[in-house]
């Protein structure tokens, strides 16, 4: 499978890495991560040039990693420092090392040319860095299906009266249509649904007894990023668009990692404008959101399931599906961006 290198996905949460290796996999590239004694992160293709033994095998000495079958050992930069039994150091004795960014508790990794990581383009939310709003990070979810199919399910509110009856849905908003439309390379979905029931998150959560006013706002930063802006306004309120933040408002953050073709990881995060300083709330709301999240996970594993097998037809496309044609349109154009570049450095 063809993967967007020149792009930052997310290898882990900040609390995943410490002195001892850790293992992933990541757009189908073994890697072996540790932090070093200056607190950043190394990130190796986890394979010694000698006989393709696991880095990951070997063991630690301070910053260097030894392969665990003939001793050859590996600075922070990836070069070879000592091979046992010989002064000489053969020039291809070097293993890759992947850039890597740390910021709000995630570490980051470039899975590209080098040369061209630049931390600034890293995807911020600026509700991260705003006091008067809590985050909580979740979990790193799983889910054995293709990334493409979970960015599909990322970009699709009308998905949710469906998969999410009990949760982030409900029958009212089965038939309001769906806005979209691409800004450069993100994709916008947006719907409301105006002065209807609750749905069972903000029942058990946001504490409205009347009907509201309620929004989905998805938007996905291709490759491999969501953000959904969602929340829920008294209805009497008659909130615009613009002034939803005077709502209940929660942004559920995806960073989708894909480790191969038929396996995605979705670590997963929330951010909220109220009750910022109830620690407790966070964790309700994470509960709320696993119930929803293991419910996408069983629909996009099935998914993939049938998707392994022969088929004599195209998939049916119908008006919903625009968010998801504008979204693999922008991963076409990226794939043929780097494979233009690639072409022209040969």
């Amino acid at each position: 499978m063809t993967y967007v290198r020149n792009h930052w996905y997310v290898a882990g949460w900040s609390s995943e890495f410490g002195d001892d290796f850790t293992t992933a996999t990541i757009l189908e590239q073994d890697l072996v991560l540790y932090r070093a004694a200056d607190g950043e992160v190394v990130a190796f293709e986890d394979r010694c040039p000698h006989r393709a033994l696991p880095l990951s095998m070997g063991k630690r000495i301070g910053d260097t990693i030894q392969c665990g079958y003939h001793g050859l050992t590996f600075g922070p930069d990836g070069t070879c420092v000592r091979v046992p039994g010989q002064r000489s150091i053969p020039p291809q004795a070097w293993v890759r090392r992947f850039p890597t960014h740390e910021r709000h508790g995630i570490v980051w990794i470039w899975m590209g040319d080098a040369a061209l990581a630049d931390p600034a383009d890293i995807f911020d939310l600026p509700q991260l860095s705003d006091p008067g709003w809590a985050a909580v990070q979740g979990d790193a979810l799983r889910i054995a299906s293709n990334y493409l199919n979970v960015a599909d399910n990322l970009c699709d509110p009308a998905h949710v009266s469906f998969v999410h009856p009990t949760t982030l849905g409900n029958a009212a908003s089965e038939d309001v249509p769906v806005k979209a439309r691409r800004r450069g390379d993100v994709v916008e979905i947006s719907r409301w649904i105006r002065n209807g029931p609750p749905i069972g998150f903000f029942q058990a959560w946001g504490g409205f007894e009347g009907n509201v006013d309620r929004w989905h706002y998805y938007y996905l930063h291709a490759p491999c990023i969501a953000v959904i802006d969602f929340g829920s306004a008294d209805a009497a309120l008659e909130l615009s668009e613009d002034r939803r933040g005077e709502g209940v408002q929660i942004f559920a953050l995806h960073f989708m990692t894909p480790v191969d073709a038929t396996n995605t990881i979705d670590r997963w995060m929330h951010v909220r404008n109220t009750a910022t300083d109830v620690p407790a709330a966070g964790e309700k709301i994470s509960d709320l959101l696993r119930v929803a999240f293991a419910e996408d996970k069983a629909i996009l594993e099935a998914i993939q399931r049938n998707e392994l097998k022969p088929y004599d037809r195209a998939p049916v496309r119908v008006a919903l599906d625009a968010g998801s044609n504008h979204y693999h349109r922008i991963v076409g154009e990226m794939l043929a961006a780097e494979q233009d570049r690639a072409e022209a450095a040969e």
